[in-house]
Parts: structure tokens; sequence; C-alpha cells
């Protein structure tokens, strides 16, 4: 069976911007899906990963691939040695591994609230074990901020992250990457493994969002879906008033009675603040989507 560039377990929502990348770098590919559904143009293998058995078996009919990107979360450091020793047992040959995680490991009391991938993480979360346990075995983990693009909008989110004038109080820093970066970041890692094997990445656009200046931005956000609806002749939204969204006008509230003069607002008061720039430093490259 000829030998891939790349196997990716787990072809979901970042495969969509990831196949179509794979295709215009040339790069050889195959993924995976539970059912073996079409992703992105492409048809998948229909597999799914048994933490609990060792058997090499459940890999024999995947094909081997230089790299191999883990989507779904492992949740233990056996999970993880077991993907990579029964894959590499059963096709004779050591891949290279690249797990996608999440920032979310560093949402802990920091001495500063400047986060950078070497500061202090939840070392006791069983995502944050499995990948530890993954650079042990020289693999790679890139740490994910907040996913959009595609059928992810932001915008979309405000109703159901702050649905009080309680919540939009309590929303401070907010760090986001597109689907695009994501994919190509994972190919920038494929391009340059030495600096990537045995390291955990952070990933952002370089964006430290103010939630209060976001839903400011967004006060009109309504009124634009209401328009949309209206020219394909949907029903008007009950919503759309010509009015500022709540969010927007108990932000204005909230600067009042903090005496915040103008938005964004300080990192100091934005609390934890992630250092998004290092990961495009080392491997020479800049997002193509940030700020949302």
């Amino acid at each position: 069976m000829q030998e891939l560039d790349l196997l990716i377990l787990g072809a979901g929502w970042t495969s969509t911007f990831l196949i179509p990348l794979l295709r215009a770098h040339h790069l050889s590919f195959a993924a995976t899906t539970r059912d073996g559904r079409e992703v992105a143009g492409s048809k998948t293998i229909a597999w799914s990963f048994n933490p609990e058995s060792k058997d090499k078996t459940q890999f024999s009919h995947l094909p081997f691939a230089k790299y191999i990107l883990v989507t779904f979360p492992l949740t233990s450091a056996d999970q993880t040695a077991t993907l990579v020793q029964s894959y590499s047992a059963a096709k004779g040959k050591q891949a290279n591994f690249i797990q996608l995680g999440s920032s979310g490991i560093w949402q802990i009391p920091q001495e500063t609230h400047w986060v950078s991938r070497r500061s202090p993480y939840n070392k006791s979360s069983p995502r944050a074990i499995a990948e530890d346990e993954l650079l042990k075995l020289d693999g790679c983990v890139l740490n994910l901020a907040g996913l959009w693009g595609g059928a992810r909008d932001p915008k979309t989110w405000v109703d159901r992250v702050a649905k009080t004038k309680e919540d939009v109080k309590n929303k401070k820093s907010l760090h986001m990457i597109h689907g695009l970066d994501v994919a190509r970041a994972i190919i920038a890692v494929m391009n340059d493994w030495e600096k990537a094997k045995g390291q955990r990445w952070m990933l952002t656009d370089g964006f430290v969002y103010d939630w209060w200046s976001l839903m400011v931005g967004w006060a009109d956000a309504k009124n634009e879906e209401t328009r949309k609806n209206t020219m394909i002749g949907q029903p008007v939204a009950s919503e759309g008033t010509g009015e500022p969204m709540d969010q927007a006008k108990w932000v204005f509230e909230l600067m009042r009675e903090e005496k915040i003069w103008a938005l964004p607002r300080s990192m100091e008061v934005l609390g934890r603040c992630y250092f998004g720039r290092e990961f495009w430093d080392v491997f020479g490259i800049v997002p193509l989507k940030a700020r949302i």
C-alpha cells in the first residue's frame, strides 16, 4: 500500500478546511470517520478507535502515513500509548503524531495576565495528561483557541454566552483561530517536523479580543440577519426592530458603572491574555484569517 503524507483520524469540521488545502499542496492523504461518509469531497474510511483494546489489528485496514493527525480527544496516557504504539506495530514502522487539543488547559490561576505555551496548565485534565504522554513519544500537540469559520459564526454565540447583564459583566478576553489557519498550521508542522516534535504549541490568531468590544461591534447583527432573510423572501424575524442587541446596551451601561472610557479594555482588565505570536514566529508564517 502506498505511503501517504497524512492520515486524519476523525475527519470533522477541521478537515473541511484541511482537505482542500492538502489537495492544493499536492499532499497525499486519507481520512477516517465513524460511518465512512464523504468529507470535503473525499471518501473516508469507516473506522473508530477502541482505546480499551491493545489489539493492533484495529489499525490493519488503515494505510500507513508519515504523519497522523488525531482530531478527537484522548483522555489518558494509556490511550495515547495504545494508539501510537499499536498503529506503529501494525504498520511495522513509526509515524509522527499530531494531536489537536484545546487552549482551555491554561484556564487556571496564573501569576501574570500574559499566558504562553510555557505557562502552567491544568496537568490534572485528562486531555492534558494524554497530550503529555504524546509529547514524551516525540509527538506534537496543537492547543487550539476558539474555532471559527464556515458554519461557526461567533456573532451567533452572543445570546448563548451572555443571556443577562451579569453574564456580560463577567465576559472578558476571548481567543480565536480560523479553521483555515488551523489547516495551515498543520501543514507547517508537517513541513518542519524537527521544530514541531516533542512540543506543545498554543494556536491563536494573534489577537486578544475583548468580549465587550465584540458585542458592541455586533450590535446590529440581528438586524443584518433580518435584512438577509427579507431579501430571500423569508419572514422578518421579530428581533428586527432596528435597535441594538441587548448585550450592546448592557456593555454601555457597564462602561458607565465601571468608568471605562472606551473599548477595548486594557489587557490588565481583560485578565487572561494568550501570547499568540510564537507559533507563527517559529514556523515563519502568519495567520490568513486573523480578526473575527
